[in-house]
């Protein structure tokens, strides 16, 4: 994707105050829309294993170095959000407050300002000072409960449930919400995104099949967990997986003719005879490989498409078609997303190396007392 767009939030100036995980990922969303962010680093770096220049949540974004710990940090962070639209952290509560880059001082100096915070537990609750990660907030909420297998434990589904759904998404809407809000005359404000209450809020159609009786509380038991037949996944010949989502009757009716078993699957609504059809669907899957597997159900509406790994998905034909993965700085990576047909978002410049923009973000936000400077001891946020 060529970098011509300038992006829907092209004009919108936010402060990222250095973290990991959904903060960050956040951050890179609204940059990827056009977004003038502009991220703090502290010195010495945000403490992760992992190359800077590698680091795809801080493409299309600035960096400066500030030590919130030196007696002119947080002045220089409070300059920065008296220029600025939305701030986003993802401290521990109570952490920038001590910094003196708490809300209070920062919609004090800027009363339009939108801060953002995203934290895993929230600002309040009894586990709101613990630490924890994705797997214990989804954990919490029910939703790791629901994936995986009905003989097994729950399955991890990565980070991408709390961390980045539950999490970046939320803070996303809630301070695009709010800047709306401010933008149309009212005050600025406070969003807590916690991703507890995203990942829980990402089952609601779940919850309300629950009480109307039509979802079990147990995995591998409902139409979209794996437990329905003609929704889940089957090994092929060669050890590779196929997709199958043929939910409504008439993909139903395509995919058995398409695969072969017309004249031996089971009736579809007989509940009681699901094992027997999930056999016979298992075994005719394992007599080819997933590659003559896909070419059967090219073009078709049965719904059934191969499991391909991070390194293939950039190489299907429709992705490559529509450009959903895209190369930039020698590096393949998922283009912006959604897609704008006035304001195209683009990457704009590869991932911000700490500090590598102070004087740049001088002198575009007109604020000559952020200038390159030593490093030296690094936040903590705990």
């Amino acid at each position: 994707m060529a970098a011509t767009g300038t992006g829907p939030l092209a004009g919108v100036r936010v402060v990222e105050l250095a973290g990991i995980g959904p903060g960050p990922f956040a951050a890179m969303l609204l940059a990827d829309l056009g977004a003038d962010v502009v991220r703090v680093d502290r010195p010495g770096g945000a403490g992760l294993a992992v190359d800077p220049e590698y680091d795809l949540t801080n493409r299309n974004k600035r960096s400066v170095i500030v030590d919130l710990k030196a007696a002119e940090g947080p002045g220089l962070v409070l300059d920065l959000v008296e220029r600025a639209d939305i701030l986003i952290e993802g401290y521990r509560p109570g952490v920038a407050e001590r910094l003196g880059v708490g809300p209070e001082e920062c919609l004090g100096r800027n009363p339009r300002l939108v801060y953002g915070r995203m934290t895993g537990w929230g600002q309040d609750g009894p586990l709101a000072q613990r630490a924890g990660h994705d797997i214990a907030y989804i954990a919490v909420t029910g939703t790791l409960g629901m994936i995986g297998g009905a003989d097994g434990g729950p399955v991890v589904p990565a980070n991408l449930v709390g961390d980045y759904a539950g999490g970046s998404l939320y803070l996303v809407i809630g301070v695009l919400a709010a800047l709306q809000h401010a933008r149309g005359g009212g005050a600025g404000q406070v969003v807590d995104a916690a991703i507890v209450d995203g990942a829980a809020h990402l089952a609601t159609m779940i919850h309300g099949m629950m009480a109307a009786g039509g979802w079990q509380d147990r995995r591998a038991a409902n139409l979209l967990d794996g437990g329905c037949p003609f929704y889940g996944t089957y090994e092929t010949s060669d050890g590779q997986y196929m997709a199958v989502g043929s939910l409504e009757q008439r993909f139903y009716d395509e995919f058995v003719r398409l695969l072969g078993i017309e004249d031996e699957a089971p009736a579809r609504k007989d509940l009681a005879r699901w094992p027997a059809l999930r056999t016979t669907i298992a075994d005719r899957f394992r007599t080819r490989t997933r590659e003559e597997w896909t070419a059967v159900f090219e073009g078709s509406d049965a719904c059934v498409a191969p499991v391909l790994s991070l390194k293939e998905a950039p190489h299907h034909p429709h992705l490559a078609a529509r450009a959903t993965f895209t190369g930039h700085g020698g590096i393949t990576q998922p283009a912006p997303a959604p897609r704008f047909s006035a304001t195209p978002g683009s990457i704009r410049r590869p991932p911000a190396l700490p500090g590598a923009d102070t004087a740049d973000v001088a002198r575009d936000w007109d604020l000559p007392a952020l200038r390159p400077g030593p490093e030296s001891t690094p936040v903590q946020e705990a």
